[in-house]
């Protein structure tokens, strides 16, 4: 199952190798390492041969080796034309793992953002190529994905004649999860939307009500294509404008959990550089500058898996929930309203 790592800030930038690459449990190690608190013991399973729960057992036992993305926002577009402005998404995408790409490496090393979403792939049935890694960017906004949307080749004309015709033009390859961000798109932006509409921002409740009827849109379509033959969709989606984020953890079974994904308010003092804490020893010969002790920005992480090996630093987002940070970082946690009688999967 793939993973993904998501940053915003409203003050603080981050350098990106400080939250991808350094951290003790990096997104860049997630390729082969998993940790998972409040889901399965950290170090009893390491192999996951022996826990209990076979799903969380098949999904994390998956080497996520099939490619990597991270867009990050920069103010440099709107410094050079007057046909954009704000925070605008750069993107970078290979179809090598991070452990082997040293461009990756270099760009992390020397950029800093307040906001960054980065992925790393485990295939679930299409090609392996830099066009199908996450994440995908819609003008100023970004979206990934970690799970599946079931039986996708059987609705997936269904799904894109409910696209806007420029969102399911900008789709470029064959996942389901970049199907899934030019519904969110259209739904956003309306039915007869232009990339024109991409360039705008939008309240936080709109992407809100745009990403649930997402989820919506999905199940319906297998429910009214497959009727009682559909299966549960594991569905973690994360959006952002650079702004605001909108991230949701889903699963649509009776009893199943889905991927695993948490958040942290307070990770990122001990992984920035610039401020002490510390607990992965990233400062152990760096003097502490005076006055510092104590700083650090507003910010808010979320993580397919802790990057630290903190517990108390990080929450697991509840079964069927939508995690909002609105433009001050503040974060509000509901829960995603559909008809489980008919939508369920069993």
């Amino acid at each position: 199952m793939c993973r993904w790592f998501a940053y915003i800030s409203p003050a603080e930038p981050t350098l990106l190798s400080d939250v991808l690459i350094t951290p003790a449990n990096a997104i860049t190690k997630q390729c082969s390492e998993h940790y998972l608190p409040y889901l399965l013991p950290h170090g009893e399973e390491k192999e996951l041969d022996d826990a209990p729960d076979a799903l969380l057992r098949m999904r994390n036992s998956l080497l996520n080796m099939d490619g990597l993305g991270v867009a990050w926002y920069t103010p440099s577009a709107s410094a050079y034309t007057n046909k954009k402005s704000g925070m605008r998404p750069a993107l970078y995408k290979s179809q090598s793992p991070p452990t082997n790409d040293f461009n990756f490496r270099s760009l992390c090393e020397n950029t800093e953002s307040n906001c960054l979403l980065s992925h790393i792939r485990a295939t679930s049935g299409s090609v392996v190529t830099p066009v199908n890694s996450h994440p995908f960017v819609f003008g100023r906004h970004t979206f990934m994905h970690n799970g599946v949307v079931s039986d996708f080749t059987k609705i997936r004309r269904d799904m894109s004649h409910l696209m806007a015709y420029d969102a399911y033009e900008n789709v470029r390859g064959a996942t389901d999860s970049e199907h899934a961000a030019g519904l969110y798109m259209t739904n956003l932006c309306g039915a007869n939307s232009t990339a024109a509409d991409w360039e705008k921002t939008y309240p936080l409740s709109a992407m809100k009500d745009a990403l649930q009827k997402t989820l919506v849109d999905i199940l319906a379509l297998q429910h009214s294509i497959l009727g009682t033959k559909k299966a549960p969709n594991s569905l973690n989606f994360c959006t952002t404008d650079g702004e605001k984020m909108v991230t949701c953890r889903f699963r649509n079974h009776a009893t199943q959990q889905p991927p695993s994904l948490y958040w942290s308010e307070f990770a990122g003092r001990t992984l920035n550089r610039k401020y002490p804490g510390d607990p992965d020893g990233l400062r152990e010969n760096e003097e502490v500058t005076e006055g510092g002790e104590g700083r650090v920005g507003k910010h808010t992480i979320v993580s397919s898996e802790p990057t630290t090996y903190d517990e108390g630093e990080w929450h697991l987002i509840g079964k069927n929930c939508l995690l909002l940070v609105d433009e001050r970082g503040v974060e509000t946690e509901v829960g995603v309203v559909f008809d489980e009688k008919v939508l369920n999967a069993e």
